[in-house]
């Protein structure tokens, strides 16, 4: 385990739940890539703050049970999790919002370049998640 890259994405994900967006954006590199769940790559911190501020305006989410996997050099990391939500705004092509709540597992893939996210890849079962706002 390489212990800066494990604090490196401890604190990235407490950044996340603390809703502290300029410490969590703090944390990525210009050049960020973000593979989206099932949807595309984009490439740039910019692309990353408008990710953001649409997942902060349709859901309110906190993430649970962190396990956090890392590589000897500390480049690499997979991290496994709970993602405990709640649907407050419709998002586009989804179903309607109102205020439903959701447990999800989830996980996701990092790539560290000198102390910062670099990459991030999500993965998560969105039938599963639409199975559970549609409830």
């Amino acid at each position: 385990m390489n212990t800066s890259t494990h604090q490196l994405l401890e604190n990235y994900y407490a950044a996340f739940n603390a809703q502290d967006m300029d410490t969590f954006l703090g944390l990525l590199t210009e050049d960020v890539i973000h593979d989206i769940n099932q949807g595309d790559r984009e490439v740039g911190k910019q692309a990353f703050v408008e990710f953001m501020e649409r997942m902060n305006r349709n859901y309110k989410e906190e993430i649970v049970d962190l396990s956090i996997t890392t590589n000897e050099a500390g480049d690499r990391a997979a991290v496994e999790f709970t993602v405990l939500g709640q649907y407050i705004a419709t998002d586009e092509g989804l179903p309607e919002a109102n205020g439903q709540t959701y447990k999800l597992p989830a996980g996701a893939f990092f790539e560290i370049q000198a102390g910062k996210v670099a990459r991030i890849t999500n993965y998560y079962n969105l039938e599963d998640w639409i199975a559970q706002v549609s409830a």
